[in-house]
């Protein structure tokens, strides 16, 4: 957990060893997500102090962001065994090699996305279904998220804890991610969760002149990038230091 590196590039926000490790503490299968009635409450108390403590003082202030993350239950999106972790400040295991990202990186990832309201936006790794939720409740009934998981025990209980919690505004699916969501393009926005070590052009392609993707980048050491396409092309900022699970699939033959 702790072999992240401690650095911030371009961000107004400082780390400690652990703030961005997404890496699981663990490489195999765990429970499977089983949403159901929460243990101790809706936990809003919990929330607030998480984006006290956590998000807001890092210096996300996006009140949408903000916002979301006070009302999307995390813990319903967490196995029963790490529930009593779930607003605590680090990623969680979620099973078959994978992890709930840390709230704070939730938070700054979306956030980054400078989202308004309405938008269509495009998720490449489903995984608990979490950052779905929480990109939902940003762009509201009017937009749409598009969430594709490549593991597929994980693909059907992200589904399923988004259903139980509401979020009829989340369109999945089951595959790999490489390729996008071609149908559906273009995107207002895309979000990776798991780390290539390049950027897919399918992924670019799919997003229209103005949006933005975000993704981690790299190998063992990885960057967080954010991408802005403009009509001459694509502008490039490092903004985050991270560690997340690789991102497996064609991204790995390429």
């Amino acid at each position: 957990m702790n072999r992240s590196r401690s650095r911030v590039l371009g961000a107004a926000v400082a780390l400690s060893a652990a703030l961005a490790c997404d890496s699981p503490s663990d490489g195999g299968p765990t429970a499977v997500i089983s949403v159901g009635p929460p243990g101790g409450g809706d936990r809003e108390v919990e929330r607030r102090h998480m984006i006290e403590h956590q998000i807001a003082a890092r210096g996300v202030t996006d009140p949408r962001v903000l916002e979301a993350m006070r009302d999307v239950p995390r813990h319903l999106f967490v196995p029963p065994g790490q529930r009593d972790h779930a607003y605590e400040d680090r990623p969680l295991p979620i099973g078959y090699g994978q992890t709930i990202s840390q709230p704070y990186v939730v938070a700054f990832m979306t956030a980054a996305l400078a989202l308004k309201g309405g938008e269509k936006v495009l998720e490449i790794g489903t995984g608990s279904g979490y950052q779905a939720a929480v990109l939902a409740e940003v762009v509201g009934g009017a937009g749409r998220v598009y969430t594709i998981e490549i593991v597929e025990p994980l693909g059907r209980s992200g589904a399923k804890a988004l259903d139980d919690c509401g979020y009829h505004n989340v369109l999945t699916r089951i595959g790999d991610g490489y390729q996008g969501w071609a149908e559906e393009a273009p995107f207002d926005a895309v979000i990776l969760t798991a780390a290539p070590d390049h950027v897919p052009q399918p992924l670019t392609d799919q997003l229209r002149v103005g949006g933005r993707l975000i993704l981690p980048l790299g190998g063992f050491d990885q960057d967080l990038v954010l991408l802005e396409k403009t009509p001459e092309g694509l502008d490039r900022r490092v903004v985050l230091g991270v560690r997340f699970v690789p991102m497996t699939g064609e991204a790995q033959r390429r």
